[in-house]
């Protein structure tokens, strides 16, 4: 291996662990006896864990976010869902702008997006709380499922419906058995995307939510107030929570990135 390859792998391999590194420390703090959330970890301890799960505001906000995320997720499914067919039925020039037109929300700094969504609430004197989030939600996260099922609409082989039609199938008929299996690994793939990507947003679930918390909110309240070592524990639940839904949507959308 030359000079020039070894300099650029070891770059890489050093962004790599800058990258994981402070995610790394917040798992091992979480199962650490130390209460400072400093080295030494101290003896292995799973104290932290049951602390907070005998907390009240982690059991609400876990509620939350689990309601959240579900509304989110069937949601994309059914809207995404029928967005996509309708994309996949315009001409060419129509579905590009269309497509164009729904990225917008993700290329949207989420500040922005959170700033314009508590206005538009608060203009139109809707209170605050999980009936605002789950809407504000679906703007961002609708683009992924839509995109991610209108791409795989248009790789069908449009001779599949033809030969279902000839055979006297129905339009509900060739949905059912024709279409519906085709896209279910892509639409249950993406659905879980949204959930993941729901589950752990923020910016706007903070601007949208009132007075109540979700996961990643309550971690917020915690740094606020103290250096609790139980936030690491909750970090890591969230972590694994959204590595999983993650790992799993992508392994069945067949994204390559």
């Amino acid at each position: 291996m030359s000079l020039r390859a070894s300099c650029w792998t070891a770059f890489g391999i050093l962004s790599v662990a800058f990258l994981i590194a402070p995610l790394v420390l917040v798992v091992a703090f979480s199962f650490g006896e130390n209460p400072h959330a400093t080295l030494p970890f101290g003896t292995p301890s799973l104290q932290w864990y049951v602390k907070l799960f005998n907390s009240r505001d982690f059991w609400d906000a876990l509620t939350n976010s689990a309601i959240l995320t579900a509304c989110v997720g069937l949601l994309s499914a059914l809207l995404g869902m029928g967005a996509a067919f309708g994309l996949s039925s315009l001409s060419q020039r129509l579905s590009d702008m269309g497509v164009q037109l729904i990225s917008l929300p993700v290329v949207l700094p989420p500040l922005v997006l959170a700033l314009a969504l508590a206005t538009a609430f608060s203009s139109a004197r809707i209170p605050l709380g999980l009936g605002t989030v789950i809407p504000s939600h679906l703007v961002f996260t609708q683009p992924f499922v839509i995109l991610v099922i209108y791409a795989r609409l248009t790789a069908f082989d449009r001779s599949l419906f033809d030969s279902a039609r000839d055979l006297g199938a129905s339009s509900f008929q060739i949905f059912r058995t024709v279409t519906l299996p085709l896209i279910a690994p892509s639409l249950i793939g993406a659905t879980l995307l949204a959930m993941a990507i729901s589950l752990d947003d923020f910016v706007i679930t903070f601007f949208t939510i009132g007075g109540g918390m979700t996961l990643p909110t309550l971690i917020w309240g915690m740094l606020r107030t103290s250096l609790d070592p139980s936030i690491n524990a909750l970090g890591t639940l969230v972590l694994i929570l959204t590595l999983g839904l993650s790992v799993v949507a992508l392994k069945l959308t067949s994204y390559k990135g």
